[in-house]
This record gives structure tokens, C-alpha cells and sequence, in this order.
């Protein structure tokens, strides 16, 4: 595992270095925005320990880069904002997980490995496609600029089609992922959310019917 360790504070990228070291984890140091954000277009990242309260470019903004251009490395905010809003903001930014200060070397050591097992999957924070935009942190979505009310499940559905970005999803796979096990597999309860969501979204259609398949979300 390679990190990349983000921190204006020199003595403690330092301790956190020689630590990771210590666990086999190779680590590079930068402190601050402008030198992370170089490091990465160099070298290749299993994950970056960002502080958030950094000089020259923040470490939200380095997030938002990782993110916006796909890096593949996963995100792991160390800083000493550990209230609730603050780490909801830190996951709205796209990190992958979060760790206040103070803490033990050998948290953030455990933390570092459960990420690298997990699936990288490049699903961005929020999804645009076709003249929509969902944000799943906000439970919004807009269509050309304009807020569609939706309820939970149509969200669900909603969310369901946009991260296929194009790709037919069937009714079945709706029903099992937007509803719970007591859901009748033999109700119309996809076809009526279907209707229901074409409509509130408005003219043209961004939900077609792929007839036998499924549906999908694109242009006519």
C-alpha cells in the first residue's frame, strides 16, 4: 500500500510516516494543497490522509480534485473538526472516511487497510446526466436547473437509473434494491413509480422503456 500523508503540521506527517512505515505502509509527505495536488498527478495512490485546514489550497478543495478527476485513490480526512456537520461535509466533499484528532496510530493504521479492501467504485458524489442532478447527500434532484419534488421511493428509483448512467435496469432489480423484502414482485409498483417520476421530471422524457428489458435514463 502507497499513501500519500497531507499535513501542514511537519512533526506529526513526520510521526505518522515513520508509524506507517513501521507497518509496512510506504508514505510520502506533502504540507500543503498545492504539493498534494502535485504529488498526485505523479504518482499512483492507495490513499490520501488529508487535513482539511491546510495553507494555499484547502483540503476540501484537494477532495473535490480527487474526485472531479477520477484519481482512483480513495480519501481519508484527518483533522481536529469532529463535529457531526463537519464530517458531513467532509463524505459530501467525496471522502471515503474520516478521523478526528487526537488519535492512535493504530486506528488510522486499521482504517488505511479496511480501505484498500474495499471495491473502488468511481461513483462521484453527485450525478448529472441527461439535464438531471441528484445528490444523494441532500436528497435533491433538479432537471434543468429546476427542484423536482420527489418522495423516498421515487428517489430511490430515480438514484437506481442515474448511477447506470444509460444502462437498462430492470424492473425486478428496482423492485429488490427500492423496496423492501415484503414488496410484491407481482405488484405495478415499479410501472406507477416509473409514470409518476416521467411526469415530475417533465418534457422530454428522460426515463424510457427498453420493452422486455427494463428502463433506462438518457435522451430519446
Amino acid at each position: 500500500m502507497r499513501v500519500l500523508v497531507v499535513e501542514d503540521e511537519v512533526y506529526l506527517a513526520e510521526a505518522i510516516q515513520a508509524g506507517l512505515r513501521l507497518e509496512a505502509i510506504a508514505a510520502d509527505l506533502t504540507f500543503d494543497g498545492n504539493a498534494a495536488l502535485a504529488a498526485l498527478t505523479v504518482n499512483d495512490y492507495d490513499v490520501v490522509v488529508l487535513d482539511r485546514d491546510l495553507p494555499g489550497i484547502s483540503g476540501d478543495q484537494v477532495c473535490r480534485e480527487i474526485v472531479a478527476q477520477g484519481l482512483g485513490c480513495r480519501v481519508l480526512m484527518l483533522t481536529a473538526a469532529g463535529d457531526l456537520d463537519a464530517k458531513i461535509t467532509g463524505f459530501e466533499l467525496g471522502a471515503d472516511d474520516y478521523l478526528t484528532k487526537p488519535f492512535e496510530l493504530r486506528e488510522l493504521v486499521v482504517r488505511l487497510r479496511a480501505l484498500v479492501r474495499r471495491p473502488l467504485v468511481a461513483t462521484p458524489t453527485v450525478i448529472e446526466y441527461a439535464g438531471v442532478r441528484l445528490d444523494p447527500f441532500r436528497r435533491e434532484v433538479h432537471r434543468f436547473g429546476r427542484y423536482v419534488k420527489l418522495t423516498r421511493k421515487q428517489f430511490a428509483v430515480l438514484e437506481l437509473l442515474m448511477t447506470a448512467r444509460g444502462g437498462v435496469i430492470s424492473a425486478e432489480t428496482l423492485l429488490e434494491k427500492a423496496w423492501d423484502e415484503n414488496a410484491d414482485p407481482f405488484s405495478n409498483a415499479v410501472r406507477i413509480t416509473i409514470s409518476v417520476l416521467r411526469k415530475r421530471l417533465g418534457d422530454p422524457w428522460v426515463i424510457h422503456t427498453v420493452p422486455g428489458v427494463g428502463y433506462r435514463v438518457g435522451e430519446k
